[in-house]
Order: structure tokens, then C-alpha cells, then sequence
């Protein structure tokens, strides 16, 4: 029987394997997510504008309670956009 941390940590695994799954078979999901980043980065919330915004125009689907592997995701959104910004 596994634990708590075990199951919620199955769960985040199995949602990340669905993305990276769609993310490779449609290329153009990871340069959408970030051009609309950039868009809203600077927005106050910034991060629900992202994730409505990349649900109305990809095949990821962001829904309004956001699990652990969305949170991840828009974070690492945010820090390429931040290592984008230190190559400038």
C-alpha cells in the first residue's frame, strides 16, 4: 500500500507523462506557451492569464484549481523566460 506523499507523487507523474506526451506530438504547444507568457508576464496575475490563455489556444488544459504539476509547469515557464531574460 503506498502513502499519501507516494500517491499524490504517482499523481503528478502521471499528469507530467500526459503533457510531455503532447508537447511532443504538437511541437508548436511549447513556443505558444511561452510567446503567451511573454505577453501577460508582467500583468498582475499573470499566471491565471497564462493558464487561461494557453488552454484556449493549445491542447493543454490548465483547469481553474490548478494541480501540482500545472503549478510546476507555470513555473517553469517563468523561469525560462527569466534565463531568456539574463541572455539579454
Amino acid at each position: 500500500m503506498s502513502t499519501p506523499v507516494e500517491s499524490r507523487q504517482a499523481r503528478v507523474i502521471d499528469e507530467l507523462r500526459v503533457f510531455i506526451k503532447k508537447v511532443l506530438s504538437d511541437p508548436t504547444i511549447a513556443v505558444k506557451s511561452i510567446d503567451i507568457a511573454r505577453k501577460y508576464r508582467s500583468e498582475p496575475n499573470s499566471d491565471e492569464l497564462i493558464a487561461r490563455e494557453i488552454s484556449a489556444n493549445t491542447t493543454i488544459r490548465i483547469p481553474e484549481k490548478w494541480s501540482e504539476a500545472d503549478h510546476m509547469f507555470l513555473e517553469i515557464i517563468d523561469e525560462v523566460l527569466d534565463d531568456e531574460e539574463a541572455l539579454y
